[in-house]
């Protein structure tokens, strides 16, 4: 007796233990879906500004790729939750299933005990099963016994009843679950239609593109030769803060040297050699595998420009962006226009304004090391440190070599887009000589 309530409460803990789920999955992919929500919203925007109104751009197609990747990740997040959602129906028409089998079983057993209580229900026999005892004691567990088995029997009623509530609490869940589904198909329905308008949309601006190949082409080779004069001056710049700072780290030598000089001049005992026991010593032969000495980085000799490289580096991913308004057009690193032939290799990013003429703004604190002109265009190239940022496509710079530059203070305006629809700024970011990606150290979002 005591055995089968032990299996049923075993069996019961393990129904529950069968619909249990992990909610930490769930929570984590309803935020997923949520700031795939907002990234969407987010590209839209961007689409919005850098659509073109009467040409397609290489910035327009750009911002579409990111929209249809955004937009399968979102439908992804879909089916995972569509397979989550069919994982645990599945599970729970197991628990069902078992719940049910269980209940039939439970049922059984209460009907053997009723019918043995029926034939048993008299007071006669019920006297004649204690005074049939062989002692005192047998009779005592004669009465223990009859009591634990109505115990029983009422135990097996509320376990009956409690089976019963559960099969219907798992029955109103699974509908629930299936409504959710049927949410979650229309929805799926609904992301897979976007996406086919957003790949038609994609395949328009690919045919315009292809179409004006020619004049992307020239519009490159315009941008590559400012590229390229640019990476000249900026080598340049860089070249003159190194041998500036060689100077003022040999003038610093020379003075500690001129210091130390007179420090033994005018206390001779203290540097005169010890020369009682003279020693031969044998001169150690030179370890020609030794590494060869690290050059100094003597753009961050002065305590100043180290500190201000120091600074610049935890900002990593903080920096604010150099427009209030603007989307990345073009990113860093080589890139390619589908379908054409056209190639492109970008030192930096291309960053696409609503209109020409917005300000321009340092990244971070700096001292202007060169105003350089790109034909009808100009360049602001700013040092902190060993690091240099550089903003160019300006239509005018409000800075000159020299000035000292604050974080977010104005340094110029942008100038007129490639492709002629709205404004540009073109951002480098380098450590000396060495170009960054620009978007790993700017604050995500603007």
């Amino acid at each position: 007796m005591m055995r089968k309530l032990i299996v049923t409460a075993t069996i019961l803990f393990s129904a529950f233990c069968l619909q249990a789920q992990p909610p930490q999955d769930k929570t984590q992919m309803e935020k997923e879906r949520a700031d795939l929500q907002k990234e969407i919203q987010e590209i839209e925007k961007d689409y919005k500004q850098v659509k073109g109104k009467t040409k397609a751009s290489i910035g327009e197609l750009s911002v579409i790729n990111r929209k249809i990747n955004a937009q399968e990740r979102y439908i992804n997040n879909i089916n995972k939750e569509l397979r989550y959602i069919d994982d645990d129906l599945y599970r729970s028409n197991l628990e069902i299933y078992r719940l049910k089998n269980q209940l039939d079983t439970l049922k059984v057993q209460y009907a053997k005990s009723v019918v043995y209580a029926y034939k048993n229900r008299s007071n006669y026999d019920y006297l004649n099963f204690l005074f049939s005892s062989s002692s005192f004691n047998d009779a005592m567990k004669r009465i223990s016994y009859l009591k634990q088995y109505r115990s029983y029997r009422e135990r097996q009623v509320q376990t009956i009843t409690e089976t019963q509530t559960l099969i219907a609490q798992r029955q109103k869940q699974q509908l629930t679950k299936k409504e959710t589904k049927n949410t979650a198909l229309v929805n799926q329905k609904s992301q897979y239609g976007e996406l086919a308008k957003q790949k038609n949309e994609k395949a328009a601006v690919v045919t315009q593109l292809k179409s004006q190949e020619k004049e992307l082409s020239k519009q490159l080779t315009a941008k590559k030769k400012r590229a390229d004069d640019l990476r000249k001056a900026i080598a340049s710049a860089v070249r003159r803060e190194i041998e500036a700072a060689k100077k003022e780290a040999k003038k610093e030598a020379d003075r500690l040297a001129e210091i130390e000089k007179k420090n033994n001049a005018a206390n001779p005992v203290a540097t005169k050699p010890v020369t009682s026991n003279p020693t031969t010593s044998t001169p150690k032969p030179s370890n020609t595998n030794a590494a060869p000495a690290k050059e100094k980085n003597y753009l961050t000799f002065n305590a100043n420009e180290a500190a201000l490289a120091e600074k610049f580096e935890l900002n990593k991913g903080k920096l604010p962006w150099p427009v209030d308004n603007g989307v990345v057009s073009i990113h860093f690193g080589r890139y390619t226009v589908e379908d054409t032939k056209i190639v492109g290799d970008n030192p930096g990013i291309t960053i696409s304004t609503p209109s020409a003429g917005q300000s321009v703004k340092s990244v971070f604190d700096g001292d202007v090391v060169a105003v350089h002109n790109l034909g009808d265009v100009q360049a602001v190239i700013i040092r902190h440190g060993k690091f240099f940022t550089s903003y160019s496509t300006l239509s005018s710079a409000s800075v000159s070599k020299g000035t000292h530059v604050t974080k977010g203070q104005v340094i110029g305006k942008t100038g007129n887009a490639d492709d002629g629809n709205g404004g540009q700024l073109d951002f480098m970011l380098l450590i000396e000589n060495h170009e960054q990606n620009p978007e790993t150290w700017l604050k995500r979002g603007g």
